[in-house]
């Protein structure tokens, strides 16, 4: 559902910004992690016919970046830097968006809070680098730290997606050979069964029953099918279905663990780029929060509150389960050198890299699992349809 959520900062700053949520508790706490205090939360009532899309798809956020770090060390002050980015983007959707930045920035406002006015381009986390660096007048360097969060972050994500394409390749072209098998070669030999006569296998009775079926109901089982596909693409697109999912997968033994490992991964990497940023430690942390699930959000909370009240960061995350073995050593490295943002990204990068060597072990084991599943699928279909073949030459002989 989606939810606009109006807030507000530094006690007179107003924002207004449009999230995707299951509830209004949900939105509630992403507006916590952009650092509001509600003032009004209401469900939006039109139907858009445009299709939503992620925050920086439509104008190409990293790209962005990387061009006004090159105009920023070039030794262009931030807003010439700006309108040559808008007058190379002239006549296009990135062009009218920084006119309007040029605008904000023209009555006086600071970078921050123009790019603010437009939180389904800018996420909550650039604009909070930005502003940590009007403070510290490391524009150029904050730009970099986020792009490099994002590459690492899509480095990640990239070796997901490659790691499950094979597989689902695979799975796709085993479920079509089934089917072909199915729904045509089956009917096919089904009725020159009917014409030879003689008693079949029971196994090869039934799959042959199946086939006459299929003869005379060919268009009502191919409508079945696909209202059925239509189902289950309709329920995976479902949050609360995902969310579903996501909590039975939290139960597994060594799957939840994994889980729990690329969430902490992903947590720490947020909260290293922030710290580096020059954001405190607990805004950092509520801020980081916002990408953690449910489960992990709420003992989040609880260690913030602990270090609020003085207590060492690395102590106050092994309390509420936040750590791992190697992480914990980590942060109290940074708490002894006082680097810790550079330690939360070594972090960071740690459990990424044992995140990405199990999930190539685990492709690695899965493949020849289904590939063998398929093939004993598909040899099944194929066996009991020349069984009787087999059993009337024997005869034969």
């Amino acid at each position: 559902m989606q939810f606009i959520v109006k807030g507000l900062r530094d006690a007179h700053d107003v924002v207004e910004f449009s999230c995707e949520a299951t509830d209004e508790s949900e939105a509630a706490l992403e507006a916590s992690s952009r650092g509001l205090r509600v003032l009004s939360i209401r469900r939006t009532r039109l139907v858009s016919l445009r299709i939503p899309t992620r925050a920086g798809e439509r104008f190409p956020l990293i790209l962005f970046s990387q061009e006004l770090i090159s105009l920023l060390d070039a030794g262009l002050p931030i807003v010439e830097a700006l309108e040559a980015l808008a007058e190379k983007g002239r006549g296009v959707a990135a062009g009218t968006l920084l006119d309007q930045v040029l605008r904000y920035l023209r009555e006086g406002r600071n970078f921050s809070d123009a790019i603010e006015q437009h939180p389904e381009i800018f996420p909550a986390l650039f604009v909070s680098t930005v502003r940590a660096s009007e403070k510290t007048g490391d524009m150029k360097e904050a730009l970099q730290r986020y792009v490099d969060y994002q590459s690492q972050v899509e480095k990640v994500r990239r070796q997901f997606v490659s790691s499950a394409i094979y597989p689902l390749l695979l799975l796709g072209v085993g479920t079509l050979v089934t089917l072909f098998l199915m729904l045509y070669v089956v009917p096919k030999f089904s009725r020159i069964y009917e014409d030879i006569g003689g008693d079949l296998p029971l196994l090869s009775r039934l799959l042959m029953n199946w086939g006459t079926f299929l003869g005379a109901h060919t268009a009502t089982v191919i409508a079945a099918l696909a209202l059925a596909s239509a189902a289950v693409i309709y329920t995976v697109r479902q949050s609360a279905f995902r969310r579903m999912v996501m909590q039975r997968l939290w139960t597994l033994p060594v799957v939840g663990q994994r889980i729990r490992v690329y969430e902490l991964s992903r947590f720490y990497r947020t909260l290293g780029m922030l710290l580096r940023s020059g954001i405190p430690m607990v805004q950092a942390l509520e801020m980081a929060g916002g990408l953690l699930p449910p489960e992990l959000r709420a003992l989040l909370g609880r260690a913030a509150a602990r270090i609020r009240q003085g207590q060492p960061v690395s102590s106050s995350l092994l309390a509420e389960s936040l750590t791992t073995p190697v992480s914990l050593r980590l942060l109290r490295v940074g708490e002894r050198s006082g680097g810790m943002g550079k330690m939360v990204e070594k972090t960071a990068q740690f459990l990424e890299d044992e995140t990405i060597r199990w999930v190539d072990w685990a492709t690695r084991l899965f493949e020849p699992l289904l590939m063998a599943a398929i093939g004993i699928v598909i040899g099944v279909v194929v066996l009991l349809l020349y069984m009787p073949i087999f059993e009337l030459a024997a005869s034969i002989q």
